[in-house]
């Protein structure tokens, strides 16, 4: 039975995996290198003092859907899911957008006859029964599905290209290019097998429970820090604690525990346990494929940016890309391009503008956005200028709401985040196989039964859901003789005393 474990990272699914094993009576120690809790959810005054940036994820349409997370009392803990008037947005040239909306009805309102049937057919069952379909979808795909019938209706066209499925179903090109957007979310080509289902699963999303940013009832906590600070504290209820600057390099730095669970790339699983673990384990890892990086600016505003579809400024996230085939065309380049030369496309640009509806981010008046685009892995070009050129092509005027920028290539996100190797905020690449098998066909375990994968690189893959820790943990917890019945519940009040947040 275990009665021990040590935690390697503090993200969310470092977090998720330390809150499971402690509702279960374990006694959970986090290691966290930096000198704040959170990895890639979290939150900082990077540009300008008093405007709060996130550092990486910024937006949680599968965050507010979790099942692990929906089961805890966040709430209590100061978590506040702020939900913009429009999940997306996505403007074209002549000065019109679409917007994914709160209703799958609202959706389709915008489009043609003939489209707004279409996007009905496809997406009736996803939203429909989206309780059940977000179940199985943040299960290994390993399994066989709790669901089998809501599944099999999102399978057969998820599987498809999101290039061929948009061409097929959507007559108006501004139709297909709103789907291929979120679709892009892949950071897969839109021509791959399967990259439509992440189309399909963020589109029922925002049309079932939303795209929101996160916010805090704490005075002091920002942005997507709320929900790592809400988990820490939930952790701290449970018994368990979070220790800060405490880089970890090798198994052999941490007191001993039953299990070690790493929030961590593929990559540094192998630095710090590789001694632990059988050549031929170590072998299959290093066939795990790395995803495209990204290319991102944070941004102080000294006002909205001036956006030319009024619709924009109702979302929170906004695409630029246009057309379905300039979208497809930076994709491709993102994916199979040189590290080394710039590419000829226009890149398909995500924009988020949290203050809009949470103003504690910014001072008053004043604003925070972000955008980035997707980079072949390793690349350091700096892309501000094709960026910033897509802003203004959507947004006349916007270099004259700069008041700063902080600009972050491949090598300065994994120099922040170790785990984010060559930029990938993916934890891997998310092609089909790797969805299946990710990192390796035995998933969170390794060759070792005390060390397990619990990040992004295992399923259901990336995003924050802390769904990857949740389901290592129960799988750490099972193969030491721990049962699956439901996990034990305390009463988690606001606040973080007893929180267990300590620093070396």
């Amino acid at each position: 039975m275990l009665r021990t474990a040590n935690i390697i990272g503090s993200g969310p699914n470092g977090l998720a995996a330390a809150v499971t094993l402690a509702q279960r009576g374990v006694a959970v120690t986090v290691y966290e290198r930096n000198a704040a809790l959170g990895g890639a959810c979290s939150n900082a005054e990077v540009t300008l003092p008093g405007f709060h940036h996130d550092l990486g994820a910024s937006v949680f349409p599968l965050g507010v859907s979790s099942p692990f997370y929906r089961s805890l009392p966040l709430a209590g803990h100061g978590l506040r899911w702020i939900h913009p008037s429009a999940p997306l947005a996505h403007p074209f040239d002549d000065g019109s957008a679409l917007t994914l909306e709160h209703t799958l009805e609202a959706t389709a309102a915008q489009l043609s006859a003939r489209d707004g049937r279409a996007w009905r057919r496809l997406f009736s069952s996803a939203v429909r029964n989206w309780p059940w379909l977000v179940e199985d979808v943040t299960q290994p795909l390993l399994r066989l599905p709790s669901h089998p019938w809501v599944m099999a209706a999102f399978g057969a066209p998820g599987l498809l290209p999101a290039q061929l499925l948009a061409g097929a179903l959507f007559e108006d090109e501004r139709t297909k290019a709103l789907f291929a957007g979120v679709a892009a979310h892949s950071v897969l080509p839109l021509s791959s097998v399967a990259s439509a289902a992440t189309g399909i699963v963020l589109s029922a999303a925002a049309q079932a429970g939303g795209w929101p940013v996160a916010g805090s009832a704490i005075p002091g906590i920002y942005g997507a820090q709320a929900l790592s600070h809400a988990m820490a504290s939930l952790l701290g209820v449970l018994g368990g604690r979070v220790v800060l600057n405490s880089e970890v390099g090798r198994l052999s730095d941490l007191p001993r525990a039953d299990v070690t669970l790493l929030d961590t790339s593929v990559e540094a699983l192998l630095r710090i346990a590789g001694q632990e673990l059988t050549v031929g384990y170590r072998q299959r890892l290093q066939s795990f494929k790395r995803g495209p990086g990204i290319f991102k600016i944070d941004y102080a505003l000294r006002r909205p940016i001036p956006w030319r579809a009024a619709a924009c400024a109702r979302a929170a996230t906004v695409h630029l890309g246009g057309s379905l085939a300039e979208i497809a065309h930076a994709e491709q380049e993102a994916f199979y391009g040189s590290p080394s030369r710039p590419s000829g496309a226009r890149p398909f640009v995500l924009l988020v503008q949290p203050s809009l509806f949470d103003p504690a981010r910014a001072p008053a008046g004043r604003h925070t956005a972000w955008a980035y685009c997707h980079v072949p892995t390793g690349c350091n070009l700096d892309r501000t200028q094709a960026i910033e050129e897509q802003i203004t092509r959507y947004a006349p005027g916007f270099a004259e709401c700069v008041l700063g920028r902080r600009v972050s290539n491949a090598k300065g996100l994994e120099e922040w985040n170790p785990n984010l190797i060559g930029g990938d905020i993916s934890g891997g690449a998310m092609t089909l196989g790797q969805l299946f098998f990710r990192p390796t066909a035995s998933l969170y375990r390794t060759s070792n039964s005390r060390i397990y994968l619990c990040s992004s690189s295992t399923p259901p893959g990336g995003a924050v859901h802390g769904m990857c820790g949740h389901l290592a943990a129960l799988a750490a917890w099972k193969d030491h003789g721990g049962s699956l019945m439901p996990s034990r519940q305390r009463d988690a009040l606001p606040g973080f005393a007893g929180s267990g947040l300590e620093s070396r």
